[in-house]
């Protein structure tokens, strides 16, 4: 903290006025320009006093991922942003330590700060508060009052599909997603849903029979997929919650023997490395993944340096990508 004489002198008053003008003392009979210089003396002067104490140390970060190796290989959105994160600690200079939710608190004492990546039930929640440590959420809100959290901007995501579909003419849109249990038992629901269902009823399309839940996997998007196309009267447009979920519907759609996109319309989300090399090339929403992680550990490390202790919530636009998996609908509606 800057001392009363130092600003003082910044400002070129005594240390009296000083102190009585970060006092607001209303009786000092001072011009305002008088009290705007000690103002900015102070503010300047804290800055700097700031500045001085960032350590220059090389920070040790821990990595709390709620997601196994396998199932990020399932959906490999998290593990895009696992290595976006690994690969920016590494960037900056940083010690990487691997944290497990089970660690003791006493086990991480050693540690800077934390990042938490994933799925996180109010338990494991708790457990990130018990190691008393900055934080930041990645994909996920763990509390927002303590701390710091980046996520994609779900809302304006779903309604960018929607509106697209609906521009090209298709009014029979189907949801294929998936569900999720956290550490406590307790459903995760898809934001992607209520958005999805709320949106399609707004605009007099909704059909329940067309939201289909499962899992994440190829596999579930293969057999909603082809729950879907087995209907007497299937959609014309199907959006898939990830990309992954979009490659097993590709398979049952192909398998019924119809064509993407010329009878079913297909969108993805995330833009994984293998969307483009799909055939047709997938159409999807593109999430920066890797800005994502490179600024979770930057949101970090300035909390840890600055000492904030206000939280941020920042939320990430996406952008569609539109490659082959979308044509215009012409025909029945």
């Amino acid at each position: 903290m800057a001392t009363i004489k130092e600003i003082a002198e910044m400002a070129g008053v005594s240390a009296a006025t000083v102190s009585r003008v970060l006092n607001f003392d209303d009786t000092l009979n001072v011009q305002d320009e008088t009290k705007q210089r000690v103002f900015e003396a102070a503010e300047r002067l804290e800055y700097q006093v700031k500045n001085k104490k960032r350590s220059k140390k090389k920070l040790r970060i821990g990595m709390l991922s709620s997601y196994s190796l396998e199932e990020e290989l399932e959906d490999t959105f998290y593990l895009s942003v696992r290595i976006a994160i690994e690969r920016k600690i590494e960037e900056e200079g940083f010690k990487k330590v691997l944290v497990n939710i089970k660690d003791s608190v006493e086990s991480v004492s050693n540690l800077d700060g934390l990042i938490c990546l994933g799925t996180f039930s109010e338990s494991m929640v708790n457990k990130v508060k018990a190691f008393n440590k900055p934080a930041v959420f990645v994909d996920t809100i763990g509390d927002l009052d303590l701390f710091d959290s980046i996520v994609t901007d779900l809302k304006h995501s779903v309604k960018k599909v929607l509106n697209y579909f609906l521009q090209e003419g298709h009014k029979k849109i189907a949801f294929i997603g998936g569900r999720d249990v956290d550490a406590d038992g307790k459903e995760v629901v898809d934001m992607r849903v209520p958005i999805f269902r709320s949106y399609m009823e707004e605009k007099g399309l909704l059909n329940e029979d067309y939201i289909k839940i499962g899992g994440y996997t190829p596999k579930q998007g293969y057999r909603l997929g082809k729950e879907l196309v087995l209907m007497e009267s299937r959609p014309t447009a199907i959006f898939a919650a990830n990309d992954s979920l979009a490659v097993g519907c590709y398979k049952a759609i192909q398998e019924a023997g119809l064509r993407i996109p010329e009878d079913i319309s297909v969108i993805g989300f995330n833009d994984i490395s293998i969307a483009k090399y799909l055939v047709p090339p997938l159409t999807t929403v593109h999430i920066y993944m890797d800005f994502m992680g490179s600024q979770a550990v930057n949101m970090l490390s300035e909390r840890i340096y600055s000492n904030r202790e206000i939280s941020m919530h920042v939320s990430i636009p996406t952008k569609l990508m539109i490659r082959g998996s979308v044509s215009k609908w012409d025909g029945e509606s």
